[in-house]
């Protein structure tokens, strides 16, 4: 299993949650936990995905997100979980 982290951070609209989901069902993406909160029209999601029957690289997967994200306002990010955590440990 290649799991993964995405975050989704921006200004609250229609349609992020479909368009995520979306991209990451079109390239065989499983999302394995997701949480949202939306905090006065801010817009915060976390998901673990597993990138494993993906065809496309992390790299490629990484880049597209990012663009989704530019195109709908917000800031996408995906990193693998290992170094999330290393990132995030104390």
């Amino acid at each position: 299993m290649n799991k993964a982290v995405i975050t989704v951070v921006g200004k609250d609209s229609v349609g992020i949650i479909a368009k995520v989901c979306t991209y990451l069902a079109n390239n065989q993406v499983n999302i394995l936990d997701i949480s949202q909160t939306i905090v006065q029209d801010y817009f915060n999601m976390m998901m673990i995905v597993d990138t494993n029957a993906s065809l496309k690289e992390f790299k490629t997967l990484s880049d597209e997100l990012v663009q989704i994200g530019e195109e709908i306002g917000v800031v996408i990010r995906l990193q693998n979980e290992e170094i999330f955590n290393m990132m995030h440990r104390i």
